[in-house]
């Protein structure tokens, strides 16, 4: 059968809505189903950053599709959710619709959308995606940064890191990028109270009204970092 309908992944940007790309918001618009991922929490309670991009968005949320991804270690409710989804995205072009599905940030930066993308993309369903601004450039156009100038060398990191890692990492001159630094809080604070003259910055839900930003390395010891949380580390 001829596929009539199409995919796009949809970057939403960081979390404030006017950070959205005019293309992103005009696929919206367009699209005849928009899917959005979230959790669910042990009373059904359903939560999505990308949910809340949406709603602030001149889009028709009767389109709007939630579904909630199980967050654990163990891949197989999620999987299993994910199945299902890509089964009625498929159901869907098959009817002649454009599905649009939503990712925070940039579709393709560190995003749990990628499980879906991979299950459509292996049953030969072309996809296109919409570009977005991932959580680390909005991190650092708040804090006023030249992230990386001239010959300086870049590296992103997800929240698994050793203070070894890091410390070798900065001993080449690299500037780091950490994402989601919930599982290596204790690792991050052994760094960086081994190197007390590094320029640390530190941000929590940026895009969204609760944004934090820190410099200070005495207030930054004292944290317990949450999943939505980012550091950039330079010389």
């Amino acid at each position: 059968m001829a596929i009539t309908g199409k995919i796009i992944n949809v970057s939403l940007g960081p979390g404030n809505p006017e950070l959205i790309t005019v293309k992103s918001l005009k696929t919206l618009q367009e699209s005849t189903s928009i899917y959005c991922p979230g959790t669910a929490d042990k009373n059904g309670n359903f939560k999505s950053r990308s949910l809340t991009i949406l709603r602030a968005l001149p889009v028709d949320t009767t389109r709007i599709h939630c579904f909630p991804v199980p967050m654990s270690k163990d891949r197989t409710e999620a999987n299993r959710m994910y199945d299902q989804i890509a089964l009625e995205i498929q159901e869907k072009i098959n009817k002649g619709e454009i599905v649009s599905i939503t990712a925070e940030g940039d579709s393709g930066f560190y995003s749990s959308g990628n499980y879906l993308f991979e299950k459509l993309s292996n049953a030969g369903i072309p996809i296109t995606t919409s570009a977005g601004i991932p959580a680390f450039i909005a991190a650092g156009a708040l804090a006023g940064l030249h992230i990386v100038k001239q010959e300086e060398k870049l590296i992103v990191l997800p929240g698994t890191v050793s203070s070894g890692e890091l410390q070798g990492l900065i001993e080449k001159n690299y500037v780091i990028v950490i994402m989601k630094l919930s599982q290596c809080t204790d690792e991050i604070h052994r760094f960086i109270a081994k190197n007390p003259s590094l320029h640390v910055h530190y941000f929590e839900n940026i895009g969204t009204t609760g944004e934090l930003y820190y410099q200070d390395k005495e207030e930054i010891m004292t944290k317990e970092f949450p999943y939505f949380s980012l550091m950039i580390i330079k010389k």
